[in-house]
């Protein structure tokens, strides 16, 4: 599993001495335990009202898949790619240096990324299926591509070459 990969490369890291990256990968395992302590909650209440207050193992429940783990170092990669720019726009390199650095350890933990082109061959399969009616349906095309490269291609990627197909009908 991912989530034991992150905990390994951790005490590999602090051995190490690599503080950086342990850093990254320890606010990375804080938030995947966030998140598994969102979904333990959620799993409580639906298990408490169906069984009338027994709730059984959620430890075991409440554990993330690797799916759902790749879903939290999106968010953390987002966060990164968002701070970039944020600092590129306000004239500091150094800060989006080190947001760089971060986003370099977290992306070693996503899937193979798609390239553009695979991306863009999927959205037009997608749109052979969809039949959508021009750039009106865009949300329609991007609601169909997504499940099918999700983890492997950022969004706004995805919503550019979407926008781009459908601009030509």
């Amino acid at each position: 599993m991912i989530k034991e990969k992150i905990q390994a490369d951790v005490k590999e890291a602090l051995k190490a001495g690599n503080a950086k990256k342990r850093i990254v990968l320890g606010s990375l395992l804080a938030a995947v335990k966030n998140r598994e302590l969102d979904k333990r909650s959620k799993l409580s209440k639906a298990l408490s009202a169906q069984t009338g207050g027994e709730t059984g193992d959620l430890d075991a429940a409440s554990h993330l898949t690797d799916e759902e783990t790749i879903e939290v170092i999106s968010t953390e990669i987002k966060k990164r790619k968002e701070s970039i720019e944020t600092y590129a726009n306000a004239s500091r390199p150094e800060l989006a240096e080190g947001e760089q650095e971060e986003l370099v350890v977290l992306m070693q933990y996503m899937p193979e990324q798609l390239s553009e082109e695979a991306i863009r061959v999927e959205v037009k399969f997608t749109i052979d299926q969809v039949h959508p009616q021009g750039p009106k349906d865009i949300g329609k095309v991007i609601g169909a591509v997504m499940p099918k490269v999700k983890g492997r291609a950022d969004g706004q990627l995805v919503s550019r070459i979407v926008k781009e197909e459908l601009s030509r009908m």
